[in-house]
């Protein structure tokens, strides 16, 4: 016989091969799910003795809890870099055509060709220079001067008369 006798295994009971499944199949699911693996880091920090005896599961739920954060901010990034693509390629240029309606009665006065020139402001130019208006100018003028009083006093007599029912 050998010296090195294999000693004989206590039988271990059902409870305890259950609660080593258990934990075998934590180690198996917090690398995919980080709410398993918050509850599971959660009990080992409440409890030394139990994250000294599972410092492998311990560590790995810190392990999956920094991946979960890492890919958070990696989709965060990304959909900030599609949200500026869509506003970049839909938003922006409706709104610049929306501004471009908004000012294009501007430019299309601008792109009207200029008026012809008023055929009455060159005759008044060329008034002055006949011999007829120079004599008819005066006239005119003591006429105006003239109209402001009699429409005054017409104006006043108008208010004065009785106003009949039409």
């Amino acid at each position: 016989m050998s010296i090195e006798k294999s000693r004989p295994r206590p039988r271990r009971s059902s409870l305890e091969s259950e609660e080593e499944r258990a934990w075998v199949g934590f180690y198996q699911r917090v690398g995919r799910d980080p709410a398993i693996a918050s509850e599971v880091l959660a009990q080992l920090e409440s409890d030394t003795e139990m994250k000294r005896s599972h410092l492998a599961l311990y560590l790995c739920c810190r392990e999956s809890m920094r991946q979960h954060k890492a890919r958070q901010v990696r989709h965060k990034r990304i959909g900030q870099f599609i949200r500026g693509l869509c506003i970049g390629l839909f938003i922006q240029p409706l709104r610049n055509l929306q501004t471009m309606w908004r000012h294009g009665s501007d430019l299309a006065l601008e792109c009207l060709p200029e008026a012809a020139k008023e055929p009455a402001a060159v005759q008044v130019r060329r008034l002055p220079r006949k011999s007829g208006f120079a004599t008819a100018r005066p006239a005119f003028e003591r006429q105006v001067t003239l109209a402001p009083a009699a429409t005054e006093g017409q104006a006043s007599s108008a208010e004065k008369a009785p106003r009949t029912a039409a």
